[in-house]
């Protein structure tokens, strides 16, 4: 695979910022992405199309990429005195001194031991676990109270979904919906193992999820509203640290 082609555009505002240019077989035209996340400028140029023509392209789109980059919020990376949620409720990351290198709450502090340059790494993870001692179980009681049994539950870094549904019934979530109020959590668990009946989007499935979990309509809501602010929490952290 060709490398994507780094250009410079130079925004509405002033700024000089940096554009990736790749080629797609699929696309129809010059179509221009700004990463909702981590605010990446991207030009996709369908066969035929130029560099200089998508350039061309993005250059009377600046006033637009200003305007999305302006919405992305600062990244807060797992770091010492760094504050995220866990289930809606705010907690500190706290490098104590003498302390186990594996992260444990402590009240409303997650004290973390250790080197602190591996810290951002082991939060993450636990992070992660967290997610999955949350999640398994409430997906397990779910699927039973339908007479299903999930076949796999995988804890992922997904973007585009928060949760998903195979055909042979593995059920995959983010590990990002831990911070999330729990009762979002909670819709999201239903959505996925209402799958596991209706792997659908029709009334009948809509009316399983309802049954599972009745705050559906409001955790929509909250996660169009605030689910992309979760993307923010551990962004810049070295997964392997």
């Amino acid at each position: 695979m060709t490398p994507p082609q780094m250009q410079t555009l130079s925004l509405a505002d002033g700024r000089d910022v940096s554009v990736s240019i790749r080629r797609s077989a699929r696309a129809r035209r010059i179509l221009l992405h700004v990463g909702v996340y981590d605010g990446k400028v991207e030009i996709v140029l369908p066969p035929g199309a130029s560099a200089i023509e998508g350039l061309g392209f993005a250059s009377t789109q600046t006033g637009w990429v200003a305007d999305q980059l302006s919405r992305i919020r600062t990244a807060v990376p797992f770091a010492n005195g760094s504050v995220f949620p866990l289930l809606g409720e705010e907690i500190a990351i706290r490098l104590v001194p003498g302390h186990p290198a594996t992260p444990a709450l402590c009240g409303r502090d997650l004290c973390v031991g250790g080197r602190a340059d591996t810290l951002g790494g082991r939060v993450r993870r636990w992070t992660r676990n967290q997610a999955l001692e949350e999640i398994k179980p409430r997906a397990h009681r779910m699927a039973s109270e339908i007479g299903k049994t999930p076949a796999r539950i995988s804890i992922r870094d997904t973007r585009s979904r928060w949760g998903s549904c195979s055909r042979v019934g593995n059920l995959n979530f983010s590990w990002r919906l831990v911070m999330a109020p729990e009762w979002v959590l909670n819709y999201v668990v239903a959505h996925e193992v209402a799958h596991l009946q209706e792997l659908n989007h029709s009334d009948r499935f809509w009316a399983v999820v309802d049954r599972l979990n009745p705050d559906s309509k409001p955790a929509r809501k909250w996660l169009r509203a605030n689910g992309a602010d979760l993307h923010r929490y551990g962004r810049g952290t070295r997964p392997g640290n």
